[in-house]
């Protein structure tokens, strides 16, 4: 039995995404995150391939160009209105309001910026056009069971408060 990660292994491992430009944290998981690698493209692939090999401890940093995964930004996504327009419950930063076009698609906008006059949002992934580091800790690796690899993660993939408070102690 290896304790490396690879293939068919259970890892849990927490992670955050940093601005490489400006050292910013942009990311960071409220508690471990935990897939089966080579089952689930829950991380970007360049990061994956960087994980095969690590044991429970190690840390490693990858830089990804987020417009190789987001692409370009699109400054067509930017909308601005008057904020008398905008109902209260979304005028907070931060905010995502889903939006439906004249074709039927979805597509979520997050709030950017308000003021007393108008308010903005931004159709664009807050990581595109961003070069960014992903700082991961693996925090522990086992073989995954065959309901694990049938989802491609944890069974109990949504915990509850109690739970996250437990693995904090």
């Amino acid at each position: 039995m290896s304790d490396t990660i690879e293939d068919g292994k259970f890892v849990e491992l927490n992670y955050r995404v940093v601005d490489v430009k400006t050292g910013d944290t942009l990311v960071t998981v409220d508690y471990p995150l935990g897939y089966v690698h080579g089952v689930n493209d829950v991380m970007a692939e360049a990061v994956t391939k960087e994980l095969y090999g690590k044991k429970a401890g190690d840390t490693i940093e990858v830089d990804i160009d987020m417009t190789a995964v987001y692409g370009e930004r699109d400054e067509s996504l930017v909308f601005t209105d008057h904020i008398e327009n905008v109902p209260e419950e979304y005028r907070e930063i931060g905010t995502t309001i889903t939006m439906e076009n004249e074709k039927g698609e979805m597509k979520s906008f997050i709030v950017t910026r308000f003021d007393d006059k108008t308010l903005t949002v931004d159709g664009n992934n807050p990581l595109c056009g961003r070069e960014v580091r992903f700082v991961l800790e693996v925090l522990s690796i086992r073989e995954a069971t065959d309901e694990e690899i049938d989802l491609g993660g944890a069974v109990d993939a949504n915990p509850t408060l109690d739970q996250i408070l437990e693995r904090a102690e």
